[in-house]
């Protein structure tokens, strides 16, 4: 990566001037969301940009691979960054493959910071964010992917821009995408999040839980809250609001697990709700009091709040947020209510849990 990581932290608000203009759909699964991203990258007439924290050549039903070397070899522009240390794993055939049709391969490495975010946009007019990495393991995952169009496009591609630039791209027309875009008042914000000194992700967080009046839902594989968010989580039963917080039975780290029961088990004391899904759930999702909701890439964890770079959608628009209300509808009753009064906490909790409760208070 060329040049330093820009301390930023920003929130890129939009219009919607009518309900029409913006449009979503969701994708509740890895498979679904692939199978959604594969058909808008078949038909891509002019550019293919995408943004993975995991991108791996391990796909067996669906080759985003090879349909990227075609669609290179076209003369679409397709241009890859991805996280150096989540994409690891990729062969050098792929990269090597890709670039010879074309394809521009790039990969974010900073010091303790990596690029979480997973975007795809698809000739600057449509764009996919949410939880889905490009990885066979995930296959089966539950997970949250929204499709956008519209204006929102526009801040999502600049934001590509930013990152590519930082790791050193060089493609004119897609610097030309960096320059800025007036802001203005909103109804569906993109939310753009790069580590660095302040703390927007934390700000958006502790101000909707805050305000919240009736409901606060949050769906995450990963809970490991820093002291902030557990005040907050807190407070917010102390008010009489209903916290709900999805979060799956097992994980895929069984270090993991005894984190996140551990730290269940001392908010569910304390009135918030747990709900735990038997299947695998990586979706990252907070709806505040059924009206606002924002789906990302963020989990709720000291990574993603002070070292990674993540994005994410808030959602106002009616239509969309009740779409996201079903999908919850949907895991909740798939899901049943950790018993905190049955709970013992194990011994290896009460070792790990003061380690890392320690890094994320220095983090």
């Amino acid at each position: 990566m060329s040049g330093k990581f820009l301390p930023i932290y920003t929130l890129i608000r939009l219009v919607c001037y009518n309900c029409t203009y913006m449009r979503y759909k969701f994708f509740t699964n890895s498979e679904r969301a692939w199978q959604g991203m594969f058909v808008s990258i078949e038909n891509a007439n002019k550019s293919i940009y995408i943004e993975m924290y995991i991108f791996l050549d391990d796909m067996k039903a669906i080759n985003f691979i090879e349909l990227l070397i075609q669609k290179a070899k076209s003369g679409v522009r397709v241009r890859l960054v991805l996280d150096s240390f989540g994409s690891a794993q990729l062969s050098t055939k792929a990269i090597e493959s890709l670039r010879e049709a074309g394809a521009e391969v790039r990969f974010f490495s900073s010091f303790l910071h990596r690029t979480h975010r997973k975007i795809l946009i698809i000739d600057e007019k449509t764009a996919f964010i949410g939880g889905v990495n490009f990885h066979q393991h995930t296959k089966d995952w539950k997970d949250l992917v929204v499709r956008v169009e519209g204006r929102v496009v526009k801040y999502i591609t600049r934001s590509f821009a930013k990152i590519y630039i930082l790791c050193g791209g060089k493609d004119p027309v897609i610097i030309a995408l960096r320059k800025n875009i007036k802001m203005k008042e909103i109804q569906t914000w993109f939310v753009e999040h790069l580590p660095g000194r302040s703390h927007r992700l934390k700000e958006i967080y502790k101000e909707h839980i805050s305000s919240a009046e009736k409901s606060v839902y949050l769906v995450t594989p990963y809970f490991m809250p820093k002291r902030w968010l557990s005040r907050a989580l807190y407070n917010a039963t102390m008010m009489g609001v209903n916290v709900e917080i999805f979060v799956p039975l097992k994980t895929d780290h069984y270090i993991i697990d005894r984190v996140n029961y551990f730290y269940m088990y001392r908010l569910a004391k304390r009135g918030v709700n747990f709900y735990l899904s038997s299947t695998m759930n990586h979706a990252k999702l907070m709806v505040i009091d059924e009206k606002e909701a924002m789906v990302g890439s963020q989990n709720l964890d000291s990574l993603s709040f002070d070292w990674n770079a993540e994005a994410g959608i808030f959602l106002k628009d009616f239509k969309a947020v009740s779409n996201i209300l079903n999908i919850l509808k949907d895991w909740k009753s798939e899901s049943y209510l950790f018993d905190f009064k049955n709970y013992k906490p194990r011994l290896i909790d009460y070792i790990l849990f003061p380690f890392v409760s320690f890094f994320s208070r220095i983090l």
